[in-house]
């Protein structure tokens, strides 16, 4: 039996009376949010995205909405449940994934050969691709905010040919196999109709330009790669996985166009003592039953320093005590903090030397012996 399909108008989120404006909102939030480059390797996001692709493809189209409101999904059989999440207006959806992913909507532009990305000229400028890099930090470095140095392989302008990668008195001539323009487009026929992709030219990589006599001084790339050191600055409460963005320090761009950036990558150390939860920490202190039972002063290790707390007489373990404004500070603002939660635990000892037992022993009498009754004291 078919797997029956959700309601177009349930997937996307929106009324049956919703707009195409509406429509495509709903849309371009859960392309963002479930877009197979998002979410790399995951099945459950990769069917979500083809779900909403597919009712979007439905429901943006007026002729096949007014089926699909008539008849439902029945509307579609035979015509592979409505044409799939490929089918639909190719320059709506290079508008929507470009919008999402930059320029022509990364596979999406190609693949439709809609957007931005198709009617861009040759020659236009292109941004240089991001660099990714990691760094490790301790667990307080990335609740106050510390600089580190970090070394990577960094593209630099050929002195010799100024970027164009051409030899001393020649120049790049126009690429053959795409005639200049950077693409080859493609048609074909599919079960979803006629489809055209548009891919970046193997062999002049998207620049229209094919260099002949190669420059020496880089071997035809226009760049020589060095390692070169950047002081990054981590800002105070970064937490683990979330990245630096350095601007300029990824890959160059094409025709002149501006660097990339370098993204780097906070690998965050774990603590022997205190747990992170976006701002808040936990943290657990044992006190001892005396403390416990008559109070007093202990020592609580924060972030900050040993802070001194009071303890009340007839605390039960497992107790918990705020500490506020002794938590991680916001990335958003650095001057407010979240609190530190400390659960108390009662440390009962293993070990009792004869006096210790014997006091205890006092203390069990004088609670006219209910312990004894229960088994606890022998």
């Amino acid at each position: 039996m078919a797997e029956q399909k959700r309601d177009y108008y349930e997937v996307l989120g929106v009324p049956k009376n919703a707009d195409d404006a509406a429509l495509k909102k709903a849309y371009r939030a859960l392309a963002k949010k479930y877009h197979p480059d998002a979410n790399p390797g995951d099945k459950a996001a990769e069917a979500a995205f083809k779900e909403a692709s597919e009712a979007y493809s439905v429901l943006s189209d007026p002729d096949k909405r007014r089926k699909y409101d008539q008849f439902g999904h029945a509307a579609f059989d035979g015509a592979a449940g409505g044409g799939g999440y490929y089918e639909g207006n190719a320059a709506d959806f290079g508008d929507i994934f470009g919008d999402l992913f930059g320029d022509g909507g990364g596979i999406f532009g190609d693949f439709f050969g809609g957007g931005r990305r198709s009617a861009r000229a040759a020659n236009e400028p292109m941004r240089g691709a991001n660099v990714r890099s990691s760094v490790r930090l301790t667990f307080e470095e990335a609740v106050f905010g510390c600089e580190k140095e970090i070394t990577v392989n960094f593209k630099e302008t050929c002195s010799s040919c100024g970027g164009s990668g051409a030899k001393a008195g020649t120049s790049p001539e126009t690429c053959p196999t795409c005639n200049g323009k950077g693409k080859i487009v493609q048609m074909s026929r599919t079960m979803f109709g006629t489809m055209q992709n548009v891919q970046t030219c193997p062999n002049c990589h998207g620049a229209g330009k094919v260099v002949k006599e190669k420059c020496p001084g880089c071997n035809g790339t226009g760049y020589n790669q060095k390692r070169k050191t950047f002081r990054v600055t981590i800002p105070a409460g970064i937490d683990n996985g979330l990245s630096v963005r350095m601007a300029g320090g990824g890959e160059p761009g094409v025709n002149g166009g501006e660097r990339g950036d370098l993204l780097v990558e906070c690998i965050v150390s774990p603590h022997p003592i205190f747990k992170r939860q976006e701002t808040t920490i936990f943290s657990t202190v044992p006190i001892s039953f005396a403390t416990a039972a008559l109070g007093g002063a202990i020592r609580i290790r924060t972030v900050d320093g040993e802070v001194e707390y009071e303890v009340k007489a007839g605390t039960q373990t497992d107790t918990r005590v705020r500490l506020r404004g002794k938590g991680v500070p916001s990335l958003r603002n650095k001057n407010i903090r979240g609190d530190h939660y400390v659960t108390l635990v009662v440390d009962v000892p293993t070990r009792l030397t004869a006096a210790q037992r014997e006091a205890l022993q006092g203390f069990a009498d004088a609670m006219d012996g209910k312990e004894k009754k229960k088994g606890l004291f022998k």
